[in-house]
């Protein structure tokens, strides 16, 4: 039993989030049968948000898009993640939200790194753009009414082009509720170390709404440290809990004082893989495509267990609940949980050129350029 209990609510509007624990969107992740795993695991504490919803797609009722902003019946605040560069475009899909109460909180994305994203302008590009990241944020809050809106940035582009500190001060003075700062620049995508230090210094720099960091949460013991070290008001858990949803029970234990955290044995986790499976399925509409969308969790799921390099490759092109529980039953599950399973998981390729649209970079205040070509016609990053 630990000590001391670490501070245990977080504010979003109306919105008490609690333990202050958040998950990140992640393209093609963050679906509702994932978040529907990791609520139950934390007991329904904490908030999960969509994957990146496009605003020039929901505005359109993409097929696809309708679909990823659906939301389980027990899911409270529902909470919907926006990628837009169009003023006009983000208002109005932010009040199509509201008109057709699709949601109780709207998060907007400004921290993808990806190069579909940054090469029109969008994502962690965008913010270098003061007078666009302005627009973005009046045209949303003003839209959003009583909806609170949060924004998820990155500390800037690249070490020469930091904008995390003047993104928060327009942040504040438009009316965003919280931000949450991923600890690296665009250049970095997911290398490297996080620079939980941007954290504190945004902490201070914005002290009048909740400050939440991002980057490098492997374990509930990390997320403790990152609050301890720097004053942040919360934390977002994005790759650490690939292939570990169990992590959010974890994050409650950690935040309410008490160190009863999980570590299954590959039965455990083989069960509550097929279930995930299931899930995508049944979300789906077709088992096939459930488990097919669900390979790529399987190296996440095993990593640091003892199974061989041939049974993983036969895992991850399973095309049935009934060969992927077959499979599974021939694994080893009386393994314990191995020692070093907690570390990185996920992409992490590092000092990378950013791709932006030509001359992006020769001047912050000219938005000349942006045309409708930036929003993506289709949604999930």
């Amino acid at each position: 039993m630990r000590d001391n209990k670490q501070m245990t609510t977080l504010s979003i509007g109306p919105h008490t989030v609690q333990p202050p624990v958040v998950l990140a969107p992640m393209a093609g992740i963050t679906n509702a049968p994932f978040r529907t795993l990791c609520r139950e695991f934390s007991g329904g504490k904490g908030l999960f948000v969509s994957e990146m919803i496009t605003t020039r797609a929901l505005v359109e009722r993409n097929e696809k898009t309708m679909q990823l902003i659906h939301f389980d019946e027990t899911e409270t605040p529902r909470s919907i993640q926006l990628y837009g560069v169009d003023p006009v475009t983000v208002g109005k899909a932010v009040r199509m939200i509201v008109d057709e109460n699709l949601a109780d909180h709207i998060d907007l994305n400004f921290g993808c790194p990806v190069p579909k994203v940054t090469r029109k302008g969008g994502g962690s590009a965008l913010p270098y753009k003061r007078p666009l990241l302005r627009a973005i944020l009046h045209e949303a809050v003003t839209g959003a009414g009583d909806l609170p809106v949060t924004m998820k940035m990155r500390k800037g582009i690249d070490d020469d082009h930091i904008t995390f500190l003047d993104a928060g001060r327009i942040a504040v003075e438009e009316g965003v509720t919280a931000i949450a700062l991923h600890g690296r620049t665009a250049a970095q995508h997911y290398g490297g170390t996080a620079d939980w230090d941007a954290i504190a210094r945004l902490k201070e720099h914005v002290p009048e709404i909740p400050v939440l960091g991002n980057g490098d949460i492997w374990s509930a013991e990390d997320a403790l440290r990152m609050v301890k070290e720097t004053g942040c008001d919360g934390v977002v858990v994005g790759r650490g809990c690939l292939g570990r949803p169990w992590l959010f029970g974890d994050l409650v234990a950690a935040f309410e004082g008490t160190d009863s955290f999980a570590r299954p044995t590959l039965r455990t986790v083989s069960e509550v893989m097929l279930r995930h499976a299931t899930l995508l399925g049944e979300w789906i509409g077709d088992e096939t495509r459930g488990v097919i969308d669900f390979r790529k969790h399987v190296a996440w799921y095993l990593k640091g267990f003892a199974v061989g390099s041939e049974m993983r490759k036969s895992l991850a092109v399973t095309s049935s609940l009934a060969e992927l529980g077959a499979q599974l039953s021939e694994l080893d599950l009386d393994q314990s949980w191995p020692v070093g399973a907690d570390g990185p998981r996920g992409r992490t390729s590092g000092n990378n050129r950013v791709v932006l649209p030509d001359g992006w970079l020769k001047d912050p205040y000219d938005c000349s350029g942006i045309s409708m070509e930036a929003e993506l016609d289709t949604s999930g990053g």
